[in-house]
């Protein structure tokens, strides 16, 4: 199943915090350390972490992130959430832990 970022929240349960440019989900990167996601996510990646600071915005933006999902009920900061509307970066937040959030979003595209 092709899943946009318009489609997220009404399939997952997610809470839209920033609505970004519509972008196709092609995968799932699941992480908190900003560098290990910047070498490792992938284009049209939905990205579950906690980190809702600037930094993660870039590190999305850097690695063409289709999305952001903030896990734990993870708290987006003012300057990210200004930057991420700037940039038109999707971010979501559940209040799901990160594997939770993940296996929501990839028993979805799984049913293709």
């Amino acid at each position: 199943m092709t899943i946009k970022t318009t489609q997220l929240a009404e399939l997952c349960g997610f809470t839209q915090a920033v609505e970004g440019d519509e972008r196709e989900i092609t995968g799932i990167f699941t992480g908190d350390l900003l560098s290990w996601a910047m070498g490792r996510a992938k284009e049209g990646d939905a990205w579950f972490t906690v980190m809702g600071n600037v930094n993660s915005v870039a590190v999305s933006t850097l690695a063409d992130c289709a999305c952001i999902i903030l896990c734990h009920s993870a708290v987006l900061d003012d300057t990210a959430k200004q930057r991420a509307e700037q940039q038109g970066v999707n971010i979501f937040t559940t209040d799901m832990p990160e594997f939770e959030a993940s296996y929501a979003l990839a028993s979805k595209i799984k049913k293709e």
